[in-house]
């Protein structure tokens, strides 16, 4: 059985999405910026794959938009981390 994205990776996705909107950035562009693949950013922002991004990833988004990478994360923990369902 595939694995699902939890909570946080999902919650994170989210707001790198939303980032890469507001802003005009295609997902070739935020390929470019994380030296990455159009098709690995398709893939995390599918509900079909379970990628998603690394603290890494995280890290060059931060010195990209130079802002911290707390934007990414939520304030508080989730309660229930269990996996995001359909």
């Amino acid at each position: 059985m595939r694995k699902k994205v939890t909570l946080i990776e999902q919650y994170v996705i989210n707001i790198v999405r939303e980032k890469r909107e507001k802003l005009g950035l295609t997902q070739s562009d935020l390929a470019e910026i994380l030296d990455v693949s159009p098709g690995f950013i398709g893939k995390i922002e599918s509900s079909r794959y379970t990628s998603k991004y690394n603290l890494n990833h995280i890290n060059k988004l931060s010195k990209h938009f130079n802002c911290s990478p707390r934007i990414f994360l939520p304030q508080k923990a989730f309660r229930n981390d269990r996996s995001k369902k359909d």
